[in-house]
């Protein structure tokens, strides 16, 4: 029993009650999320017909992410990260009503839906490092794996009931109710944020911040290798590896779905999530790793050769359809538990090494790469599928993966060898 206990997610940050009423409220704001976030590309997909128009979705994802992402950090480092959080969740809720709108009109311009994306993703590429920025204060440096582990359970919990509803709805009620979901389970997480106390900046500098001030972040890295280091392996991690942009195509093509949501559209959305929930709900052991250098290195080749093997099943499935989509499916599964400890662990990384004034610029950083990262692969995923097919741009990407990561390890060695333990001693 007490070995059970030891492989179970650690729960002990739930004892803290401004964090647990934010993870309560993610349960139900990350369903109605991750439904926005599988309509978006099946409705550019239906209106289409093209995988390239769905890999636009990451430029222009991309340009505020970068824009905002970094900025935002800016003003986490400045202003009172509460009343981030409360504007930054407004505006996420009135870009979902208006997806919600202009899909009830019957709105059949692409270039509309990507451009209320880019808006949505402006908002969001604020939110979201400043509210990482938050979790140092609440916690021991022990426990923020844990907590990491425990957010990204929920959020990818919800991306599981997200593709596999919106799959079976989207047929039946269009996008509309989806983005409706979505603009009202918005409103949760507004009313956990508005509970949280005023939370002003250690050591804030007074008036606005400009472009200094983001330099200023950015250079802090410099003199990081380690934690320089984290961005490079995720960037390789998902710009070669996240196939999500084929996922459409290889739900109608390979495996004969419909060109409009569908089953298989829907389990392969839902797959790398899934496999995220089952290491988040075994993510017991992260709080006991104290090499997590090495722990990155070996998350990231597990999900490099996860893709792989997940290219070669699509690639098989004309011969065998039904016994390559399980172990597309597998594939993906696999590959989703690997990046939750690579993500739990380069979260604590980040955490533990920066001081909380320039911590919502570094969470800035991060959020421009784990988000940017998987746009640009979307990008780079739909034009390397239109010249050599689905199947061999996933395969090949996994190769990629894997090779990058050992090139890093290998010029940083540092990376490697770091560990909490120290870290914290130098703190």
């Amino acid at each position: 029993m007490s070995r059970l206990r030891s492989l179970v997610a650690d729960t002990r940050p739930l004892r803290n009650a401004h964090f647990r009423r934010l993870w309560l409220a993610n349960i139900v704001t990350v369903v109605g999320a991750q439904l926005t976030v599988v309509a978006v590309p099946a409705q550019i997909y239906a209106v289409t017909g093209s995988s390239a128009y769905v890999g636009l979705t990451g430029v222009f994802g991309l340009v505020p992410l970068v824009v905002f992402g970094l900025y935002g950090g800016a003003l986490a480092d400045t202003f009172d990260r509460r009343s981030i959080l409360v504007v930054t969740t407004t505006g996420l809720i009135v870009t979902s009503g208006l997806f919600w709108v202009q899909a009830a009109l019957g709105n059949t311009d692409v270039w509309l839906l990507l451009w209320l994306f880019a808006a949505q993703q402006a908002f969001f590429a604020v939110n979201q490092p400043t509210r990482s920025a938050v979790l140092p204060r609440l916690f021991d440096p022990t426990l923020l794996p844990a907590a990491v582990a425990l957010n990204t359970t929920v959020m990818q919990a919800g991306a599981i009931a997200g593709p596999l509803l919106a799959g079976v709805l989207i047929p039946v009620l269009g996008y509309e109710w989806l983005y409706l979901v979505d603009t009202v389970t918005l409103f949760a997480t507004l009313g956990a944020v508005v509970k949280l106390p005023r939370l002003p900046v250690s050591g804030a500098p007074d008036g606005a911040p400009g472009l200094r001030s983001v330099l200023q972040g950015l250079g802090y890295l410099r003199h990081h290798p380690v934690l320089l280091t984290s961005f490079v392996v995720d960037v390789v991690a998902m710009l070669f590896g996240m196939p999500r942009a084929l996922f459409p195509e290889i739900a109608h093509v390979d495996f004969g779905g419909p060109d409009e949501g569908g089953l298989v559209f829907a389990l392969l959305f839902a797959a790398i999530p899934a496999g995220a929930v089952v290491g988040g709900v075994l993510s017991g052991w992260v709080s006991r790793v104290d090499r997590q250098g090495l722990a990155v290195v070996v998350a990231i080749l597990v999900w490099g050769a996860a893709m792989t093997g997940f290219g070669v099943a699509v690639g098989l499935a004309e011969h065998a359809p039904t016994a390559m989509l399980v172990v597309a499916l597998a594939m993906l599964v696999v590959g989703g538990a690997a990046d939750m400890a690579s993500s739990a662990f380069r979260s604590s990384m980040l955490m533990t090494a920066a001081t909380d004034e320039v911590r919502g610029r570094l969470q800035g950083v991060f959020i421009v790469v784990v988000a940017g990262g998987p746009r640009l692969a979307d990008v780079a995923h739909g034009a390397a599928a239109a010249a050599v097919g689905t199947a061999a741009a996933a395969a090949g990407g996994g190769v990629l993966v894997v090779v990058g990561t050992v090139v890093a390890a290998l010029a940083v060695p540092s990376f490697v060898r770091y560990r909490l333990s120290r870290a914290v001693r130098a703190d």
